[in-house]
């Protein structure tokens, strides 16, 4: 909203934002802008303004009259802030003052707080009497009695906090004036009356009594109320209770002063701000290192109270030690007096008792019992205390509000402005530059930085010890040396605390209080490099729930129950930690691999049916522990179970490399497969007796239709028809084999056999529930609409298949989707959408590192930019496409069509003898691999660019009617070209010779045609 700020605390005043004062002229109109405020954000009726401002005395034209007035305070909020004018709004039946930044909106939130600061400002902000120089108009007395006795409410609540405070003396000076202005007023009187008799002046305060008893009795006729007539007798009666407090009682303030800049906690301090004003006891648990308590005392630092707020620190209490009342004793100054044989708990309660004081308990966790037996009896018996603990376990009683302190979040990327939004990476870099005076956040160091941050969980007080280091080592030398961070990061400071001067003591610290089956535990938690769920810790760890749960509430096990199912994480530094104290870590890792191994061949069979999705994404989120038993027992065995899961996701050099490992002969032939088919996918050539022996194993199981299917791009079409399954193991597999013959009928442009194929395929897929089986069947179905002419069709299947891929994350699949879409786009001239289409693809082949995904995507961008007149760029990815597609003693089966776009652009860029060679080229890889379908575009290719316009004119004729004899009709774009040597040929021959040579071609074969060269 406009920033435009009004005063009615006092004279009308309106200011700018920047604190300019606003010049409202016109008694009328400051009247009116009087009014409004009053009834701010609420419509007020024309009639009733017009009454509020003029009367009986109103004008002939009373409502132009208005108008007036409400354009010149429009123009007058408009002149000072642009925009402001639209502050008054015009609403049936009147006006609307839309405006939240008023005086009295402040005070009225100061007002409802209970301590000294907060309520001095409240006051802070009145100029005078509420709407003094508009104060006789009707429409203002009912508001500014309003705030009038706000304003003294606030005066005696004030007077209330400062005698808590013990200041008798000050309270009584200033309330005299207050109550010679108002003398009847019951509550002043009473607050002065206690002011002073605390101060001493008894007399007076009994004189003051009569004054108003007086007062009273001749201008009312009342005596004063029962609460007043109350004091007066204390104070006959020199009740102690009215006595100042002791000055020792009057506790202060000891928190320290802060040294540096707390980073990263604004959030965490509005949030606790906000809590202390209404929880009692509040627990601020965490690892060691996060910071618990300088946000404690940051917290508490914004937090006052009457009696103030006192650091109680208990690491000086040895582990265990019960005299946590002793303690608190002495850092209150309050000492036991000779003879006495109260406990120390009974006089820290007595103490206490009338005090209203916010306690921060920091480091509570080695003696966590005597501290929370301590606080439940402050808690019951002395209603003005407040406590804040910091420790890295709950104190465990009812009302406790448990706040975990998260590390500072750390970059997401190591792309600078990244790095410079990480608050882990800005205490990192502050405290670094503070001991290199020359070191900087920049695009040299960001990466480094981001490194460390994650390596360092975020933890505050690694990074600081961390920065220590880099004034000797560099911050690229601390990263690197961080595998020994237990030696790195120690600091040689004075004043930090010794359990706070090495990363080994932090963590030290918390390993000491356990006992040894806990430590046990711990200790093996850490063979999980990415957490785990609580049934694998039970398991690996042979343990139980409670005890995973005693660690959590120590802080040291992390519950992260943010994903699909809770997971048990320790902290990088704490793992290191405790991996180092793992005696039996070879059994331990034997039973992790073991478990983990059981849960993949669990899976495998689940990614292929109706709980795919819910598979894969379990799959995802233990790939840290798959890895880790792949190479800590699982093996061969393992990698065979995982290796549908990898070609789902795309990682198919993991995969290689995983099934690279020996196993006994059973794996070897399982793994031979799939091996093959891995290798393949990543475009290598592998002699087909090798191939044939690698799926003889098993010909009809899901890893021999893998292999199989893998050659497809390879060109080899016979041998991929001789090593399908053909009496498939199961429904999968056979439906996956029918979308393998899809492509090979896509490939051959056989439409009756691709529709067959791939809806039978998909229907399949269907009935299992495989979302993925169902993306590539559709895949083929658009393929078939495309082959049509149906680009719209093709392309609605196209996006549906897009949408499943995200979903699922088959990332693989999602660029294959992409470059569809971008073909489909470039088909139908939409240029610009095909080339971001392929652009997207393109992008995320290459960070996929997928072979056939990246050659889709950069046939889809050499096909936009050649349609899209870009030859240069067009020639580039061509070329590069039909050097790899060459490679093989079988051309791939992408070749043709390469070759065919690539001869196109040579031939529009001036060369039609080398364009010509490059179709003839094309025609023999189609021929070859025996799919006519695609001779069809090598045929129209020469016709654009052979010499002869005889030969040219029977060559479009013989490919048009190899179109027909396929039902593949031209696309729109493909037309283009066609009809670009059509007009040429026309002009040359003329229509009648040209129509006779092109019926002359049309009886031509495809051989045939390609012989008339």
């Amino acid at each position: 909203m406009t920033a435009v700020q009004f005063g009615v605390l006092g004279p009308l005043a309106v200011t700018t934002d920047s604190g300019e004062p606003v010049v409202v002229p016109g008694t009328k109109v400051r009247a009116l802008l009087a009014d409004l405020l009053v009834n701010r954000n609420q419509v007020v009726s024309a009639d009733r303004l017009i009454d509020d401002l003029w009367g009986d005395d109103a004008p002939a034209n009373p409502a132009g009259a208005l108008q007036v007035r409400v354009s010149q305070l429009r123009k007058a909020l408009n002149d000072a802030e642009p925009g402001a004018r639209e502050l008054v709004e015009s609403r049936p039946p009147g006006y609307l003052l839309r405006v939240d930044a008023v005086d009295v909106g402040r005070f009225d939130e100061l007002a409802r707080c209970a301590d000294v600061e907060r309520l001095t400002d409240a006051l802070a902000l009145w100029r005078g009497e509420a709407y003094a120089d508009v104060a006789d108009a009707e429409f203002v007395r009912a508001e500014a009695a309003r705030l009038a006795e706000q304003r003294l409410v606030v005066h005696e609540r004030l007077a209330e906090a400062r005698l808590t405070r013990g200041e008798h003396d000050l309270v009584a000076a200033d309330l005299a004036e207050l109550v010679r202005k108002h003398p009847l007023r019951e509550g002043l009187r009473a607050v002065q009356l206690r002011a002073l008799y605390a101060a001493g002046r008894q007399s007076e305060a009994l004189e003051s009594y009569a004054d108003l008893r007086a007062r009273l009795a001749d201008e009312l006729g009342l005596d004063p109320g029962p609460e007043l007539v109350a004091l007066h007798r204390r104070i006959l009666e020199q009740d102690v209770g009215l006595s100042a407090a002791p000055k020792a009682a009057i506790i202060r303030n000891t928190l320290p002063a802060p040294l540096d800049e707390l980073v990263g906690r604004d959030e965490a301090l509005a949030e606790l701000g906000a809590l202390l004003h209404r929880q009692r006891l509040i627990t601020l648990v965490g690892p060691g290192g996060v910071g618990k308590t300088r946000l404690a005392i940051e917290a508490a630092r914004a937090a006052s109270r009457p009696d103030g707020v006192q650091l109680i620190e208990l690491t000086p209490l040895a582990a265990g030690d019960a005299r946590v009342a002793d303690h608190l004793l002495g850092a209150l100054g309050t000492h036991e007096t000779a003879g006495a044989t109260v406990s120390p708990v009974e006089r820290l309660v007595t103490a206490l008792r009338h005090r209203q004081l916010l306690l921060v308990l920091d480091n509570c966790e080695h003696v966590i019992e005597p501290v929370a037996e301590l606080v439940a009896r402050l808690l019951r018996d002395v209603p003005g205390v407040s406590v804040l603990a910091t420790s890295r376990e709950p104190l465990g009683l009812t009302g406790e509000l448990l706040w975990e302190v998260p590390p500072l979040p750390v970059p997401d990327d190591t792309d600078l402005d990244a790095v410079r939004r990480s608050a882990a990476a800005v205490l990192f870099v502050a405290r670094a530059a503070a001991q290199q005076r020359g070191f900087r956040l920049d695009a040299d160091t960001a990466a480094a930085v981001a490194q460390l941050c994650r390596r360092l969980d975020g933890l505050p007080l690694a990074l600081e010890l961390a920065a220590t280091r880099v004034r000797a080592l560099g911050v690229r030398g601390v990263v690197d040396r961080l595998d020994d961070r237990f030696r790195l990061l120690t600091t040689a400071q004075r004043d930090v605390p010794p359990r706070q001067r090495t990363l080994t003591a932090v963590i030290g610290w918390s390993w000491d209080l356990l006992d040894e089956t806990e430590r046990l535990v711990l200790a093996q938690l850490a063979v999980f490099p990415d957490g785990c769920t609580p049934e694998a810790a039970e398991q690996v760890c042979r343990t139980d729930l409670d005890s995973l749960a005693r660690l959590v509430d120590r802080s040291l096990v992390v519950l992260d129950d943010s994903g699909a199912a809770p997971r048990y994480r320790l902290l990088e530094s704490v793992a290191a930690f405790c991996l180092a104290r793992l005696t039996d870590a070879d059994r331990v890792r034997g039973r992790h691999a073991a478990y983990y191994t059981t849960l993949a061949e669990r899976a495998d069979p689940g990614l292929r049916g109706a709980e795919q999705q819910r598979w894969l994404v379990l799959l995802d989120a233990e790939l840290a522990n798959l890895r880790s038993a792949l190479t800590h027992g699982g093996g061969l065995r393992l990698a065979i179970a995982l290796s549908w899961y990898w070609f789902l996701r795309g990682r198919l050099t993991e995969a290689r490399r995983a099934l690279a490992v020996p196993g006994d002969p059973e794996q070897e032939a399982r793994a031979a497969p799939w091996r093959v088919g891995f290798a393949l996918s990543q475009g290598e050539v592998i002699a087909p007796d090798d191939v044939r022996a690698a799926v003889a194993v098993d010909p009809n199981g899901h890893a021999a239709w893998f292999a199989a299917d893998a050659l497809i791009e390879h060109g080899d079409l016979a041998l991929v028809a001789e090593l399908l399954p053909t009496a498939a193991a199961d429904t999968w597999t056979e439906a996956a084999v029918l979308t393998s013959l899809a492509h090979i009928a896509h490939a051959n442009g056989d439409q009756p056999t691709l529709e067959r194929t791939a809806t039978r395929s998909s229907a399949l897929f269907a009935d299992l529930g495989d979302r993925w089986g169902r993306l590539r069947a559709t895949e083929w179905v658009g393929g078939l609409a495309d082959m049509r002419g149906e680009h719209e069709r093709a392309a609605a299947l196209h996006r549906e298949g897009l949408r499943w891929a995200e979903e699922l994350a088959l990332w693989p699949q999602v660029c294959a989707e992409l470059s569809w879409l971008a073909w489909l786009a470039v088909q139908t001239r939409d240029y610009a959408q095909g080339r971001e289409l392929a652009e997207r693809a393109y992008g995320l082949a290459v960070e996929q590192g997928s072979p056939s995904a990246l050659i889709f995507a950069e046939m889809s961008l050499g096909l936009a930019a050649r349609r899209d007149g870009k030859l240069d760029l067009a020639v580039t990815h061509l070329s590069r496409l039909a050097d790899l597609g060459r490679c093989d003693s079988q051309s791939a089966l992408y070749l043709p069509m390469v070759l065919v776009e690539l001869g196109y652009a040579v031939e529009q860029g001036g060369d039609p003898d080398a364009a010509l060679a490059l179709h003839v080229e094309a025609f023999e890889a189609a021929e070859a691999m025996a799919t006519m379908r695609d001779t069809v575009g090598p045929l129209e290719g020469m016709a654009a660019a052979v010499r002869s316009p005889e030969v040219a004119a029977r060559l479009l004729g013989a490919a048009a009617a190899a179109r027909l004899a396929t039902h593949s009709p031209a696309a729109p774009a493909e037309r283009d070209d066609t009809d670009r040597t059509t007009n040429r040929l026309q002009a040359e021959l003329g229509p009648e010779r040209f129509d006779a040579l092109f019926a002359e071609g049309a009886r031509l074969s495809p051989s045939e045609a390609r012989a008339q060269l």
